[in-house]
């Protein structure tokens, strides 16, 4: 062969060796391959839906390539949506098929705001978790189960807010379109009042993010979590209010008979009923239990962000010139977080100085975690003019619960109102030791070196200084909380800018006619120094006052339990330490039930995790406690000072 030949030959043959070479190669490698990825990748791939990314899930894509439709997706989602639900009648309605209609709907209602589409998505969701009979379902350990009861919250959710874009949901029935025909829904009318008292602009909560509260809780679960208002009573309250834009927890659910039999056909029946968190922690479907999905913290964040408390803190210390005890305005009331209901122990939380009731928010979110404290109390708070003396802001407080205790019936009406709690912050301690002692005379004979009667002052004045200063306990307390309670005083009234702050503080007209007509007639008998006869409260607080002085000597009643919560920023000794506006000694109150002292904490201590603790271990103390043999009794056979050994416990070691 000549070279030319056998090199064109060579040429010839040569690309179909390299393709005989690369045939070998391939029919040599596996065509099944395992590779190693992080747990992490592997999670993340488990998990992936259209709940959190822009691609179906692998069960779902498992489906469609079964019923080879996955392409068809791709090109053309609401034919093989169609084609999907027609194989699915065909094949008798099993769960892996609902499920991808319930992904697929809902992906498609996301993309395009379709509210049918939405509704779809819910509807297989349900047909997914609740089959009639014996139907198969998904394992509840499974991620399609979780994911499937994510569908429905949220495809739910959607269908229910307002297109307007002002956050709020509707809640009506009537008719409405799917993506095959239409469904009837039927609002249980019954559901939309609480207490009493209608339900109103709800506001789903579920894509709310919430600052201003250390833990953020929710209750996992079935349905859509949103933030009602609560409308007023048929009658106006009295006593114990409830504020204008309270908001409650509650929990929407939108249930069917026979879900996949529906599924089947054009026209499909529902309900819609809301629950609140207060009654109802689950519900039964098909004879199981299926817990409730509410955003608790959301909705106490909300109501705190439109109700804007602390924007009257500073105003409260000083601005008090319009009122009087009789008033009922938004400066001095008792408001509740709920309507009051039969079997509840109220809890009564008192601000300390130039502050409000949101500062008692964290410990609220988190007591009413405690599924024990949420069915046996309820939450009251009670806000005041923090500029006032200390005894008339007492004497307010003291009315405030009488009135509220006789609109709800009295204790012999309600026995739990007989069992109140009343916990103080600061200058709110003061208020509450003067509510549950029994003072004689001795407070006015630490003021003045003649009786009141003998004063030559105006009688109302009299009616006043008796009113304010001649005390008894309340009957129906019979637990009080003392949180970094100046007792003794605070060295920090003594300081210059807080008497600048005293002489910024006006005083309500009637406390001021009163002072003015003591300072004018009858100053000769008072025992306060000329430089320290100002009326309010922070010259109250000042050490050396002799009103304070005469509180703190004067033992809480008899039958009431008494508890210390002391924070400290400081080691070493507890007489030489202090929480930066109150020392332990001040705060120190001989003959307490028990006293924790709370180390490294500075004065604002409620949303203390440990002082939380504390005070969710003295709630169910009390709930431990028998009730006292009879309502409104003072004696309960027992001394508080000997009822359980003083205990001092340090907060390093957790308590």
């Amino acid at each position: 062969m000549k070279f030319g030949t056998a090199l064109s030959t060579w040429r010839g043959i040569g690309p179909l060796c390299v393709a005989l070479v690369a045939l070998t190669l391939a029919a040599c490698s596996a065509p099944v391959t395992v590779e190693r990825i992080s747990l992490r990748t592997a999670y993340e791939d488990i998990n992936r839906t259209a709940l959190s990314s822009d691609e179906l899930s692998e069960a779902t894509r498992t489906v469609l390539r079964r019923a080879a439709l996955l392409d068809l997706f791709d090109a053309a989602p609401d034919t093989a949506i169609a084609d999907l639900r027609a194989q699915a009648i065909a094949s008798g309605m099993h769960w892996p098929e609902l499920f991808a209609l319930a992904e697929m709907t809902y992906d498609q209602g996301r993309r395009k705001g379709s509210k049918p589409m939405l509704l779809a998505s819910a509807l297989y969701a349900y047909a997914v978790l609740f089959p009639a009979g014996d139907a198969d379902k998904p394992s509840p350990y499974s991620a399609q189960f979780q994911h499937a009861t994510s569908f429905y919250n949220l495809a739910l959710t959607q269908v229910l807010s307002r297109d307007s874009g002002e956050g709020t949901a509707t809640l009506e029935g009537g008719s409405f379109p799917l993506p095959f025909g239409t469904v009837d829904i039927a609002i249980d009318q019954a559901s939309l009042t609480f207490a009493g008292r209608p339900l109103t602009t709800f506001v789903p909560t579920m894509n709310l993010e919430v600052g201003g509260f250390k833990n953020d809780y929710r209750s996992d679960g079935l349905g859509v979590p949103m933030a009602a208002g609560v409308g007023p009573a048929p009658r106006p309250d009295v006593g114990l209010v409830l504020p204008r834009n309270l908001r409650i927890p509650t929990s929407a659910v939108l249930t069917m008979d026979d879900p996949r039999r529906q599924l089947a056909s054009t026209q499909l029946s529902a309900r819609l009923r809301v629950y609140t968190i207060y009654d109802t922690a689950s519900i039964r479907i098909d004879g199981q239990a299926v817990p409730l999905e509410y955003d608790q913290t959301a909705v106490r964040a909300l109501f705190a962000s439109e109700n804007k408390g602390w924007s009257r803190e500073l105003s409260g210390l000083l601005d008090n010139t319009l009122l009087t005890p009789s008033d009922s305005g938004a400066n001095d009331q008792l408001a509740a977080l709920e309507p009051h209901r039969r079997g509840r122990i109220p809890v009564v939380l008192v601000h300390g100085t130039a502050s409000s009731p949101i500062r008692w928010g964290d410990m609220v979110n988190d007591l009413l975690e405690d599924k024990e404290i949420r069915d046996n109390y309820e939450f009251w708070f009670f806000t005041y003019n923090t500029g006032n003396p200390i005894p008339f802001s007492a004497n307010v407080l003291r009315h405030s619960l009488e009135a509220a205790v006789q609109s709800l019936g009295g204790v012999q009406a309600d026995p739990a109102l007989d069992r109140m709690v009343v916990i103080g912050h600061s200058q709110g301690g003061l208020l509450t030791k003067m509510i549950a002692i029994d003072s004689g005379s001795r407070i006015w004979d630490a003021l003045s070196q003649k009786p009141v009667d003998e004063l030559p002052v105006k009688p109302e004045t009299k009616a006043l200084l008796k009113e304010s200063l001649f005390i008894h306990p309340l009957p129906f307390i019979e637990t009080v909380i003392f949180i970094a309670t100046p007792h003794g005083g605070s060295f920090r009234a003594n300081l210059t800018i807080a008497g600048l702050f005293a002489r910024l503080v006006t005083l309500p007209l009637t406390i001021g006619a009163a002072a003015a007509d003591v300072l004018t007639n009858a100053a000769d008998a008072l025992k306060v120094e000329k430089d320290r006869r100002a009326f309010n409260s922070l010259n109250g607080m000042a050490p050396g006052n002799p009103v304070i002085g005469a509180v703190r000597a004067i033992p809480v009643a008899p039958g009431i339990h008494a508890h210390s919560i002391i924070p400290t920023l400081q080691d070493g000794p507890l007489e030489n330490r202090d929480d930066g506006v109150v020392e332990y000694k001040s705060a120190h109150l001989d003959g307490v039930d028990s006293e924790l002292v709370i180390e490294h904490q500075g004065h604002s201590a409620q949303s203390n995790p440990l002082v939380v603790r504390e005070v969710r271990r003295i709630l169910n103390e009390e709930l431990a406690r028998p009730p006292r043999a009879s309502a409104g009794a003072t004696e309960a056979g027992h001394s508080v000072a000997n009822d359980n050994a003083r205990r001092i416990a340090r907060s390093a070691n957790g308590g």
